[in-house]
């Protein structure tokens, strides 16, 4: 069939054959769609669950936005909207917050926002509409509407009292829309139209950016064509108009802020080598898991059609024709199976996905991803491995002589060598069966390691998930109790907002409290001595040197030339300075009588990683504080002394203190303070004192938080009902958190990526099963003569089963030996992967679901190829060896 014109014939002859093997089909047909399901509901299941995922980070974010550039002036808006990789965008500009009650305990803020904008902050009037430009409309949620005592009517009147750049308005405004509250959503809004917010600004006389740096000011939000690389694209547009988000005391600075929700931006902002290297494997380790579904399939096929093959030899087909026989039939059988797996696999990652997201704590089951790229990668991995595993039988088919394909026995191919012999045992004979085919084998004991390797690597990757790193981020004691804003985003800290005395008392007379402590707040001005360099940059990040300059024009100055500027200090007890990470120094030095000493506080990255630039202060450096009693209004321009009470609208003023009192410390400590003990708001440079030299220089006690630890597990279920009812009833002015609420969500977080490891581990564990199963019944279909022959001499029935058992029982060794080493192997990639995306991941290595499977790996080694020969054992020995000639 050389240099003829023959591919009509071939493709002719291809489907001819596949409709002779109708069993045959059925059963290619049903491993191409396992294999489809595979990749369908494990795409499906991890898509959803990205979806899923990236929706609680956004609700938790307050938007789905890609990112966006902050404070803005409205030149800079325009200039930067237009630029061509922005594919969409929106405005939003802040107004104010109300703080007292009802909302001291709901983080509300009020502004204007545009159409794009409302949507991606997911604020989509259920009824109404946006606000209209020119009115007193404003659109909000049930929430805010609840607080309020409103009824969600349109039309009705409401009013709000709220904080504008520190000023105080009160506000009426008319509903027009509003949608439903969502509780994952950490920011509620009151929408009013941009007139208003202009005419509020001027009604208070407050120019944008404001005091705060924010107020007023033109936030452009954006949306690129993906969400790969969104730093480096916000980096593009800034380049392209001037600016740049690097140094806030270079020229052009513009503070920008990526949308961490997106997996995409985590995962690519810290992607390197060894990252690359983990999701190839993984993704190999998918394809390869199908690849041994299907090959398994060609391979008996090809075996049972060899005599045809050989004849088609005989008569002048060539072995590049066969293979394209053979791949021709795959195709076929593709385009039956893939299909159907499809179908199948995405409903079956539908019907999983809800069970595996219900285990997530906090991550609510959106809708199953109705992605096209599901189906595409899904039936390109099926398509690529059904052609890959076609390639080795084809070439089978293609290589075999007519002679050889009429005797055609497993690893008869093979070239012999002379060897001497102790004499035939079965247990020698079992193991030299192996290594007759060495890539069979090899391939069926892969299949089944990858089952444990899967679990086990599931196992290392959820036990990895370190609670005290995850919950360090959130508590570091049992309980922590303050007034309620102290928990709200923006809230502040002053005397209004301490937690009294009897707070703390009432909190402890409830008995099983192991140890505790408080945190003091400042509540009076204090300032520190800084020098103009570290003024500039600490202050860069909301304005530029023009604005700088005028700051530091009125900023008053040390002997030395030093700038007065506000720092931030705390006082705290042994309890909770024991809680600090002390970076440099020692912090108990705070506590050596006879001496001012200090800590500086510093901020750490993601990873808890410190910044050591956040802070001029170093250890040995002498900090200087003022504590101002009384400060006094003067016209910046003439020095004349103003009358507080007095001041006209139109006249500029500045303080300065007159009454203060000078104090010097040396720094002996570097810390970071968690999260859980901080003012949670950050602006001004950090110090901590000892509780008792805080009381003392600052001439205040103000309480900020209460933290503390209980006794046993009774006393802490003890304390959460006190504390939940309480705060709804007599002590509603305060709130508290607790590590059990943070615990549970991070149970459920570990639980969720168990339970779908569990389910693929059990999948590809069935594909490992249905590999040894076509392995053994490949080697019993073509060595059936052989068998015949060793009985005809003498073997009897029962040691034939003995040698299939002891083989499948080497099969099974093997493989557990095998996953020893792949689980060797693929950890550390594992962990250099899991580190880069999950930050509270520590490592550990395990092998204790290995020596689980070991008992059920042998058990299986022993009962298949004894199931097996029984099954296709059906004729006599005179029978099967004269089935060849």
């Amino acid at each position: 069939m050389r240099h003829v014109a023959n591919r009509a014939c071939i493709r002719r002859l291809s489907f001819r054959a596949f409709r002779a093997n109708g069993t045959r089909n059925l059963i290619a047909i049903l491993a191409i769609l396992l294999t489809t399901v595979l990749f369908t509901s494990l795409f499906t299941i991890a898509m959803s669950i990205n979806n899923s995922f990236e929706q609680s980070n956004f609700r938790q974010i307050g938007g789905f936005s890609h990112g966006g550039f902050k404070y803005l002036t409205e030149e800079q808006y325009n200039e930067l909207k237009e630029d061509p990789l922005i594919k969409e965008y929106g405005l939003r500009r802040f107004l104010g917050m109300p703080f007292d009650a009802p909302f001291n305990k709901s983080h509300v803020e009020i502004g204007y926002s545009d159409a794009n904008q409302a949507h991606w902050m997911y604020c989509n009037p259920i009824e109404g509409r946006l606000p209209a430009e020119g009115t007193d409309e404003a659109a909000t949620d049930t929430r805010t509407l609840a607080l309020l005592g409103v009824e969600p009517k349109l039309g009705t009147s409401f009013t709000v009292t709220f904080d504008v750049d520190g000023k105080q308005t009160t506000q009426t405004f008319t509903l027009c829309g509003w949608w439903e509250y969502d509780e994952a959503i950490v920011a509620n809004h009151i929408l009013i139209p941009e007139s208003r917010v202009d005419a509020v600004l001027d009604e208070l006389d407050i120019t944008p950016p404001g005091k705060d740096g924010m107020t007023g000011s033109y936030n452009l939000d954006v949306m690129f064509d993906n969400a790969v690389n969104i730093s480096e694209k916000m980096d593009t547009v800034l380049a392209n108009h001037g600016y740049q988000d690097q140094s806030r005391t270079e020229d052009g600075y513009i503070s920008t802020g990526v949308n961490w929700g997106y997996t995409a931006t985590s995962l690519f902002s810290e992607m390197d080598a060894g990252t690359i290297l983990s999701i190839l494997c993984i993704l190999v380790l998918i394809l390869f898991t199908g690849y041994l579904i299907i090959y398994n399939v060609f391979q008996i096929s090809v075996t049972n059609d060899i005599r045809f093959y050989g004849l088609l030899k005989t008569i002048g087909t060539t072995s590049r024709q066969i293979r394209r026989i053979v791949r021709q039939q795959a195709l076929l059988l593709s385009i039956f199976g893939i299909p159907l797996g499809l179908i199948v696999g995405y409903g079956v990652g539908a019907l999983l996905t809800p069970v595996v997201i219900s285990r997530l704590d906090g991550i609510p089951h959106i809708a199953t991803s109705p992605s096209p790229v599901i189906f595409i990668l899904s039936a390109l991995f099926a398509l690529l491995t059904v052609l890959l595993s076609c390639r080795k039988p084809g070439r089978i088919a293609g290589r075999v002589s007519p002679i050889e394909a009429v005797r055609y026995t497993e690893g008869s191919s093979k070239r012999t060598r002379e060897r001497r012999t102790r004499g035939a045992k079965i247990a020698q004979m079992a193991w030299a069966n192996l290594g007759r085919n060495r890539k069979k084998t090899v391939l069926t004991v892969t299949s089944l390691a990858l089952a444990v390797v899967l679990l086990t690597l599931t196992v290392i990757f959820t036990s990895g998930f370190d609670m005290d790193k995850y919950i360090s981020r959130n508590m570091i004691s049992d309980f922590v109790v303050a007034e309620a804003s102290y928990f709200q985003t923006g809230g502040g800290f002053s005397a209004d907002t301490a937690l009294p005395q009897s707070v703390v008392d009432t909190v402890n007379a409830q008995g099983g409290i192991a140890d505790g402590g408080v945190v003091y707040g400042r509540t009076t001005s204090v300032q520190e001595f800084v020098s103009e360099d570290w003024f500039r940059t600490s202050k860069s990040h909301y304005a530029d040197q023009e604005e700088l300059n005028a700051m530091l024009s009125v900023r008053e100055r040390g002997a030395d030339g030093t700038i007065l500027d506000d720092a931030q200090i705390y006082g705290m007890d042994d309890y909770t300075r024991d809680h600090l990470n002390v970076l440099e120094g020692d912090l108990s030095t705070l506590d050596q009588p006879g001496t001012r000493n200090i800590a500086a506080v510093y901020s750490t990255d993601d990873y808890d990683n410190p910044v050591m630039d956040s802070h001029w202060a170093k250890i040995g450096d002498t900090v200087t504080l003022r504590y101002v009693e009384e400060f006094e209004f003067y016209d910046p321009s003439t020095g004349e002394v103003l009358d507080p009470e007095n001041i006209p609208d139109d006249q500029p003023y500045r303080t300065r203190a007159i009454k203060y009192r000078d104090i010097d410390y040396t720094v002996t400590a570097l810390v970071d303070v968690p999260y859980p003990l901080s003012y949670r708001y950050y602006g001004s440079d950090e110090f901590i004192l000892n509780d008792q030299t805080f009381i003392q220089d600052s001439g205040t006690s103000s309480i900020m938080l209460y933290a503390f630890d209980m006794q046993d597990e009774a006393a802490v279920q003890n304390m959460e009902t006190f504390l939940a009812d309480a705060t709804q009833n007599e002590l509603s002015s305060y709130d508290f958190e607790s590590k059990a609420t943070y615990a549970a969500e991070f149970e459920g977080f570990r639980n969720m990526f168990l339970m779908l490891g569990g389910v693929l581990s059990f999948i590809v564990g069935l594909v490992g099963v249905l590999n040894f199963f076509n392995a053994v019944l490949t080697g019993i279909i073509t060595r059936k003569r052989e068998f015949a022959v060793l009985q005809s001499i003498g073997m009897t029935g029962h040691q034939l089963k003995t040698m299939l058992m002891i083989e499948g029982s080497l099969y099974t060794l093997s493989a557990i030996l095998v996953t020893f080493a792949l689980n060797l192997i693929f950890s550390p990639l594992l962990e250099h992967g899991m580190n880069q995306i999950f930050w509270f991941f520590s490592y550990h290595f395990t092998v204790t679901p290995i020596l689980i499977m070991f008992p059920i790996f042998l058990l299986l080694g022993v009962l298949i190829p004894l199931v097996t020969y029984h099954a296709t054992n059906k004729q006599s020995i005179v029978d099967r060896i004269r089935e060849n000639d």
